[in-house]
């Protein structure tokens, strides 16, 4: 018998499993006939959502990344907590710590999948960019922070190798 669900619930349904199954036997050794026979819908159901296997992970990255910038938005916007505190508490908002997570980074960190890599760093950095630079504006008028040019400040920051900026953090506590 055939179940009708509205577009954004069977899409949500669709990446709800995948997420299940990529976790539990891996995104290689998931086939989107898997999905399917779990589910319970035809291919053309699937196809309907998604062009293909990377598509539905760009789909969790997306909801992945959209979960990242509400915690973090909240956070930063929030002027009742102290400048470096919701500078810190943004940056570790901005951290994926969920098992899913975690196996999409371990699937787009692959040299293969160098673009999605890339496409899901600049979508998130785009988006979290903006309360950084509230953030740093908030520091600079209230004297914890100086420069004239915060966002450029982020930019240079966030191109330079881990290592290497929180030794220019600790070095110029000033940034």
């Amino acid at each position: 018998m055939r179940v009708v669900k509205e577009a954004a619930e069977r899409r949500n349904e669709i990446l709800d499993v995948a997420e299940r199954l990529f976790c539990t036997n891996g995104y290689d050794n998931t086939s989107t006939n898997d999905i399917l026979a779990e589910i319970g819908i035809a291919r053309g159901t699937l196809y309907y959502h998604f062009k293909n296997k990377e598509d539905i992970l760009d789909g969790m990255i997306d909801r992945i990344l959209d979960e990242i910038v509400r915690k973090a938005r909240t956070i930063a916007l929030d002027e009742s907590r102290p400048v470096l505190e919701r500078l810190t508490q943004t940056v570790l908002a901005a951290n994926v710590d969920t098992k899913t997570g975690n196996m999409i980074l371990e699937q787009v960190h692959k040299p293969q999948n160098a673009l999605m890599h890339a496409k899901m760093q600049e979508k998130l950095l785009s988006q979290l960019i903006p309360f950084f630079v509230k953030i740093i504006e908030d520091g600079i008028s209230q004297n914890l922070m100086q420069t004239d040019y915060p966002e450029d400040t982020l930019h240079m920051l966030l191109s330079i190798p881990k290592p290497a900026v929180w030794f220019l953090w600790l070095a110029v506590p000033d940034i």
